[in-house]
């Protein structure tokens, strides 16, 4: 079993709130990391009929046949037991009672604010990270082996790597289940055939400035059929939005978020990738490189228990910083580039941008090799990304 990074902060989370609450994809791992705790919980799932009908009929006795402590799994498929968790965890001194975990942030969300605020603290569980597959050293990560291209072609689903599946199987049948499941709880939409097109146009405009317009254009529906659809995607953790760093800055910049998606993988199954060689020479390399990349930030800053703080910079005339981090003394600058040659080009926008704060600290993450000052930029290769680690906190 690969031990998660998030563990630590689950645990300690348990000492201090009657619950805790844990997000993620399908197939993240959510439910694997919840069932090896120590404290012997009840493991209940909601996806299971027998199960759902008995807490949709009888909620109280449900959860009192629960036990001591328990998990519920995909609980946003009876959302009435919100109201009589609220009770429970009312009524109980004792901590980490209840673990409730769940594939749909929006619904779990929306629950959790209107019954259990205050009696719930939440975690996100991502794929897994880079650095959670070299502490297992898996074949794809392994020092003879760990190429950019097969990491960015595998992703970090755990089953890929547990029951060692080829992502040309297994992420095909993952966006089917996706669909035929969480597509139809969270909205009614007629024709599935259109809602995977679109998914896949997302995917060709990975690391992209959004033009929701040509997006809905592209995919044949409307506006606002794609700005509702994106929000399913966003809710059920398919795809992210990086928001564009909105400060004190006396220059015009861009506001449109850019476009990710959790897991590289997924994204090259929906770029019809069907071999790590094809990345060698695909156009949107360099994109699902600045994905991955962004996406290990997101990871270390969700299993330390922390929100995502990150932003990218540009401005009307183009100039870009892939990555900015606000500072209490500064912003921190991280330009993601793919390729493994050092070059000036790759500090071409900090030295344009970096003027207009006070202090900055620059970073390259790119595929060469480490370099600790080079024009006052620190250029770290993406094996490395531990060195940001502690700095992204």
């Amino acid at each position: 079993m690969i031990r998660r990074n998030i563990e630590p902060v689950l645990n300690a989370l348990l000492q201090k709130f009657p619950a805790v609450n844990i997000t993620g994809p399908r197939q993240s791992g959510k439910t694997t990391l919840a069932k090896n705790l120590n404290g012997d919980y009840n493991y209940l799932s909601l996806e299971n009929p027998d199960t759902r009908l008995f807490a949709e009929s009888d909620p109280r006795g449900f959860l009192r046949s629960a036990g001591e402590k328990f998990i519920l799994d995909e609980v946003q498929y009876v959302p009435q037991l919100f109201s009589y968790l609220q009770e429970i965890l009312d009524n109980t001194k004792e901590n980490g009672k209840v673990i409730l975990l769940g594939s749909q942030s929006f619904l779990m969300n929306q629950h959790i604010s209107q019954s259990l605020a205050g009696r719930v603290a939440s975690l996100k569980l991502l794929p897994l990270s880079y650095s959670e597959l070299k502490s297992v050293n898996q074949d794809i990560v392994r020092e003879e082996s760990q190429t950019i291209d097969a990491v960015l072609f595998h992703g970090g689903y755990p089953r890929l790597f547990n029951e060692k599946i080829e992502p040309i199987y297994f992420f095909p049948n993952y966006i089917e289940t996706y669909v035929q499941r969480d597509v139809r709880l969270l909205r009614n939409i007629e024709n599935l055939n259109t809602f995977v097109r679109f998914i896949k146009l997302c995917a060709g405009r990975i690391s992209n400035i959004l033009d929701i317009s040509s997006l809905a254009n592209d995919a044949g529906v409307s506006v606002n059929t794609a700005k509702a659809w994106l929000s399913l995607l966003e809710a059920s953790y398919i795809v992210y939005f990086v928001q564009s760093f909105s400060g004190n800055v006396n220059r015009r910049m861009i506001k449109s978020p850019k476009l990710y998606f959790y897991d590289t993988g997924l994204a090259c199954s929906l770029l019809n990738i069907e071999q790590e060689k094809q990345l060698e020479t695909f156009y949107l390399r360099g994109a699902l490189f600045e994905n991955f990349v962004f996406s290990e930030l997101i990871k270390w800053r969700f299993n330390a228990g922390l929100p995502a703080n990150f932003y990218f910079l540009r401005d009307s005339k183009g100039v870009e910083i892939d990555c900015v981090q606000e500072l209490p003394e500064g912003m921190r600058f991280v330009e993601i580039k793919s390729s493994e040659t050092l070059s000036k080009d790759h500090i071409r926008n900090i030295a344009l941008l970096k003027g207009l704060f006070q202090k900055t600290e620059n970073y390259v993450v790119y595929s060469g090799q480490n370099i600790a000052d080079f024009h006052s930029v620190q250029f770290v290769n993406w094996h490395n990304m531990e060195i940001l680690n502690g700095k992204m906190m």
